[in-house]
């Protein structure tokens, strides 16, 4: 078994994702702001990066479901035990099993980023809310472009507590940097509240070496309702120069039991 620990850290707390707020997340229920599932899937990845170095960047797959939040300050121990041919990954803190996945090198499935239409995005003001209309299965979301480069690389190094020499101090996009984009992409469409990252499955075809724009574009797979929860999946592609980097699913809870409860109240009773 590999193990690999550190001091988490929550690098959202002024996010406009106010899970992430100390304030807001105590109302849901939790001890203080989430620390981003991104950055817990980065934790997480750090086993097989070790492992496999840039094989990994390459084509490496690797899965996580978030089950407990992590939380700043608390130390985070990321696991992985040999399975076949591949890793089972947890990941525990305040000793709870936070999250759990799995990772393995494979020949990432033959996609391309035209496999999604571009889509010009909305202006933040034209945004629609979320909501089983906006987020319906089949939707193509705004396509969202970001600068990267060694600067950007670094910094998310830093946040995220990664020392492998595989990242080459920032010059190398990351596998959480990476899935950092299937949240742009998602924010970026539609208006939300308070929202949570619950789980991500995600091939890696390719390392870039910066600078460089990636390209993001998502389409909605799937819509549910669980728990009284609000659940979409977002068929996700990050590429540069028409190169696919990483492509995969990405799950979130856009709209909480707890939201929902309250913007129905507010819809029942009307404007004041």
């Amino acid at each position: 078994m590999s193990t690999y620990r550190l001091v988490a850290f929550n690098t959202a707390t002024d996010n406009d994702n106010k899970i992430h707020d100390d304030a807001t997340a105590r109302r849901f229920g939790f001890s203080g702001g989430l620390v981003p599932g991104v950055e817990v899937f980065a934790y997480m990845s750090h086993v097989p990066a070790a492992l496999w170095g840039y094989d990994f960047l390459r084509r490496g797959f690797m899965s996580a479901r978030f089950l407990k939040p992590v939380y700043d300050g608390d130390e985070a121990i990321a696991e992985g035990s040999p399975q076949g041919r591949g890793l089972v990954l947890t990941l525990s803190s305040r000793d709870i099993l936070c999250a759990q996945g799995g990772a393995h090198l494979v020949d990432p499935p033959n996609v391309t980023l035209d496999d999604i239409p571009f889509r010009t995005p909305f202006a933040a003001a034209a945004r629609p809310d979320a909501s089983p209309e906006s987020l319906a299965e089949g939707t193509v979301l705004g396509t969202c472009d970001t600068a990267f480069d060694e600067r950007y690389g670094a910094a998310y190094l830093s946040d995220t507590r990664e020392t492998l020499a595989v990242y080459e101090g920032g010059a190398v996009t990351s596998p959480g940097w990476l899935l950092h984009h299937a949240n742009f992409v998602l924010a970026k469409h539609v208006k939300l509240g308070p929202w949570i990252h619950v789980g991500s499955d995600v091939h890696f075809h390719g390392v870039l070496r910066g600078p460089g724009t990636l390209q993001t574009r998502a389409r909605v797979t799937r819509h549910f309702e669980t728990n009284g929860h609000l659940f979409t999946v977002l068929d996700v592609r990050v590429a540069h120069d028409g190169r696919v980097l990483m492509s995969g699913a990405h799950t979130a809870i856009y709209r909480p039991r707890q939201v929902r409860a309250v913007v129905e109240t507010t819809l029942r009773r009307g404007p004041d």
